[in-house]
């Protein structure tokens, strides 16, 4: 199936100061996948360790950590030469070797002209307790399949090229609107997972995607307890169920788990956030940018990983999707906010890959919206509704306590008879964050 990321891949590989290409993402994203496509067609040889099934590798990476040796060993152990320039060197599940994932500076030192990419679905846990090589590895994310991407790979490429974008908006017709609302409901319903939509692509049956679904689940939840070995099952069990019906919602650690002690609930949620199965969005105020600089770390909601997987784990029933008049109405507007949080954060986030939103908690007239948007130095306010400006009442007390933001986006699953009122923007929710 066709990524987006497979562009990065290529320009990477063709960049002249080129660092070795760490890769994050969670787990079964396609990581693994989009390498081995780009080494197989970009490169006279590829060479792929996993560190997670072939045990014997790591031995290479226990002693002198010199480039030549480990060269020399590696080609060795794969019986492959390496030539840099025409092979490209493949270290899947590294955060299963510390001692492999320092030599990347060594390989960047001594030899900058090899091409290195290096991935793993637990990476986070390690990177947070080593001392890496900062400066001399570059990064990239990949998350699930955006809905660009499900357009592609379910054959419907000529409406992929038709979506709006919000840099350069164009209305589209009604028609054009009703065929990609269509589809719309079954990425809903599949989600971006790519062996989800790889099943429901080759068997047209989302009843196979949602099998998919709970093999994901289950695979997370082992990896969890194999890579946190004092972590609480029965706490991240709970958590993994329970996140997807508070996605939109402002939460507490409490609410969370009302039978367990909050620091056990904390700790469950910071395992499932370094494992990327959830996204923690953070409430900030729009007086300047960076938007992290305001950032509460108190005031929180939640963005599940994926729209499949969080209606499949609510127990949303598909007909409720289908047969919608209003995509924004289904299961409390919480599926389309997770919609469009999850095209925002595949496109780099609110800013530097995260999400934030503004929150404003008076007993008076408290005020909620739903993202903040920075781009090219600006801020711009999103909210996810399906009713018209009248009932915006959050986004208008934004735009009045914020004058210097000059446009704010409501983006919606129906089609407005005005694109703008006032300095507010309507556009449809499957706009592209491009």
């Amino acid at each position: 199936m066709k990524r987006n990321f497979d562009a990065k891949l290529v320009k990477w590989g063709k960049t002249e100061f080129r660092k070795p290409l760490m890769i994050r993402g969670a787990r079964q994203v396609g990581k693994t996948y989009s390498v081995c496509k780009f080494g197989k067609n970009h490169f006279e040889t590829f060479i792929k360790l996993d560190f997670e099934r072939d045990r014997t590798v790591h031995r290479i990476f226990q002693g002198d950590l010199r480039t030549e040796n480990l060269i020399r060993e590696l080609e060795i152990h794969t019986n492959t030469r390496i030539r840099p320039g025409k092979t490209l060197l493949f270290f899947d599940e590294i955060q299963e070797s510390e001692r492999a994932l320092l030599s990347l500076r060594y390989f960047y030192e001594e030899i900058p002209e090899l091409h290195i990419i290096a991935a793993g679905s637990m990476l986070e846990f390690t990177l947070s307790t080593i001392s890496f090589p900062v400066g001399r590895i570059s990064f990239e994310w990949l998350r699930p399949m955006t809905f660009y991407e499900f357009l592609h790979a379910s054959g419907k490429e000529i409406l992929a090229d038709n979506l709006p974008c919000i840099s350069n908006f164009n209305p589209i017709s009604n028609t054009i609107h009703l065929k990609i609302i269509e589809q719309l409901k079954l990425y809903f319903l599949t989600g971006g997972m790519p062996e989800a939509v790889k099943r429901y692509c080759q068997t047209g049956s989302l009843t196979q995607s949602f099998s998919v679904h709970e093999e994901i689940y289950e695979s997370y939840l082992q990896s969890l307890v194999k890579y946190n070995k004092r972590a609480d099952i029965d706490s991240l069990d709970h958590l993994m169920r329970s996140i997807p019906s508070h996605v939109g919602s402002q939460i507490k650690y409490t609410r969370l788990n009302p039978d367990q002690r909050i620091e056990k609930t904390k700790k469950s949620l910071q395992i499932l956030e370094r494992a990327l199965f959830l996204h923690i969005i953070r409430s900030t105020d729009a007086t300047g940018l960076p938007l992290n600089a305001s950032a509460s770390s108190k005031v929180m909601k939640p963005l599940f990983l994926d729209i499949g997987l969080m209606q499949y784990h609510c127990g949303i029933h598909p007909s409720d999707i289908l047969n919608a008049n209003d995509l924004a109405n289904v299961y409390r507007g919480a599926l389309a906010e997770q919609f469009v949080g999850q095209e925002l954060l595949a496109a780099g986030g609110s800013e530097n890959f995260k999400i934030f939103y503004w929150s404003r908690a008076k007993k008076s007239s408290s005020a909620e919206v739903d993202y903040l948007y920075a781009k090219n130095g600006r801020i711009f306010p999103i909210e996810v509704k399906s009713g018209p400006a009248g009932k915006l009442k959050s986004l208008h007390i934004f735009m009045n306590e914020y004058p210097n933001v000059k446009k704010g986006y409501v983006m919606s699953p129906i089609v407005f008879e005005r694109q703008t009122v006032d300095k507010l923007m309507f556009i449809p929710v499957y706009t592209r964050f491009v």
